[in-house]
């Protein structure tokens, strides 16, 4: 077996119980409200905007044997600075208020995440970072391909409001398959413990932000309406 594979097969579980939560299984056929989108898109600011000083960590923690994976999250950077402006633009663009998103304070579940990946890295082994880009990247595809198309219909929503989850989502189809190919070339035992752990862990903490995220179901015959 692949350690691709076996990072695959070793989170099913939380993989689950991610998909389950009330939250994702609404946005994923549009049955949620505009603050609830808008609530959503707030708490990715907030650990969105950490993407890159974590890669950066994790990079600066990675001796000479990881060349390669260095390089790897240079890609990343590359690719992901500047997305939580999209956010702030498509929290806008709903008719919320970007700057104060800017200035607030992410939710306890988001830090809590947030804070989880930082002290990982910095205290255990940088090359748990990769377990945190499996759970968001991986979430951030079906989110995108599903999720978005039923909460503009159903909210009546334009593309200019979900700029962050379509071409977030277009752009980790292709970092998947980069994704796959740089997992299969961690052969150090330590490092794939340390990435199935971080995303074991990342997959119960983005459960946790979900949950946190204001919620009520809209009703059957209400969503009906609105379609």
């Amino acid at each position: 077996m692949t350690f691709f594979l076996r990072l695959i097969t070793e989170t099913v579980d939380g993989q689950q119980a991610l998909v389950a939560v009330p939250q994702i299984q609404d946005g994923l056929t549009g049955r949620i409200s505009l603050p609830t989108y808008i609530a959503y898109l707030t708490e990715a600011y907030h650990h969105v905007k950490h993407t890159v000083p974590l890669m950066q960590a994790a990079k600066a923690g990675l001796d000479d044997r990881h060349a390669r994976f260095r390089d790897a999250l240079d890609e990343y950077i590359a690719e992901e600075t500047g997305h939580e402006a999209w956010i702030l633009n498509d929290i806008r663009n709903c008719g919320g208020d970007a700057e104060a998103v800017r200035q607030g304070q992410p939710r306890a579940a988001t830090q809590a995440m947030v804070d989880y990946a930082y002290d990982y890295i910095a205290r255990v082994n940088p090359m748990g970072f990769f377990g945190m880009v499996l759970v968001l990247e991986g979430t951030s595809v079906r989110l995108a391909t599903e999720g978005a198309q039923a909460v503009a219909r159903s909210l009546n929503l334009g593309p200019q409001c979900f700029s962050y989850l379509t071409s977030h989502g277009a752009l980790d189809q292709d970092h998947l398959v980069f994704f796959q190919k740089l997992m299969d070339e961690v052969d150090d035992p330590a490092d794939q413990a340390a990435i199935i752990e971080v995303a074991q862990g990342v997959f119960q903490r983005f459960a946790d932000v979900f949950r946190a995220i204001p919620h009520t179901r809209v009703a059957t015959e209400e969503f009906a309406h609105v379609l």
